[in-house]
């Protein structure tokens, strides 16, 4: 029993460590939308298995290793909710592959999409010709989003967290100069900052303020509008 002894403490300690980290940085990483998530699940993964078999790292050390992990995840979240440059080079950003019937070709060789993978995803989604797409978005988790012709278009997210989804932009045709006078139109007195979420439906933009921004009457009266 001795034997295991050390390996059921560093197991026991993994299982905890990796359930904290959970409720403290979210369940993001337990569906992954983004390749960070999919790199925190390896990368803690990796930790837990590889230190548990090791006898020659000690219980202290790995613990050691877990705090400097989740310090170091947590700090990036941090840095993501602050910065939308941050957020795009870790996360990535919605990219429009085809427009109106139009495969864009600049955005697909640069980002190394084949038409291979390209047409299996349509054909996954249903359609197995380009001329039927009006728009196709390849999100963050590598899934395609598709608009056909004679349908809604897809309700897109704005704001994000206090900060305009610039790359968004060109997909739903507005700049912005736009969104922000949507904001001061609906709140004279609050600015893009103040958001946590702007959805934009059927050409108008729904608001849900920040709790310290505004209050749930005032959420629900922006979305009325």
């Amino acid at each position: 029993m001795g034997d295991y002894s050390d390996i059921i403490v560093k197991l026991a300690v993994g299982i905890v460590a990796l359930i904290i980290q959970i409720n403290i940085l979210g369940k993001g990483n337990l569906a992954p939308i983004s390749a960070m998530d999919q790199v925190q699940n390896y990368a803690l993964g990796g930790i837990i298995g590889g230190v548990i078999y090791n006898k020659d790292i000690s219980t202290l050390q790995f613990i050691m290793v877990l705090i400097i992990w989740t310090f170091l995840v947590l700090l990036l979240k941090v840095a993501k909710e602050y910065s939308y440059t941050i957020r795009t080079i870790i996360d990535g950003r919605p990219i429009v592959v085809i427009r109106r019937g139009e495969i864009q070709m600049d955005t697909v060789m640069r980002i190394g999409l084949s038409a291979n993978e390209l047409m299996f995803k349509l054909r996954s989604s249903g359609f197995d010709e380009i001329q039927q797409v009006k728009l196709a978005t390849l999100e963050q988790n590598g899934q395609l989003t598709i608009n056909k012709y004679g349908e809604e278009d897809t309700k897109y997210p704005i704001i994000q967290d206090g900060q305009i989804n610039v790359g968004l932009l060109d997909v739903v045709d507005v700049d912005e100069e736009w969104v922000e006078k949507q904001v001061e139109a609906q709140y004279p007195d609050k600015t893009v900052d103040d958001v946590y979420l702007g959805e934009l439906i059927h050409g108008e933009v729904n608001l849900y303020l920040f709790p310290e921004a505004g209050s749930e009457k005032d959420n629900k009266q922006a979305q009325a509008k």
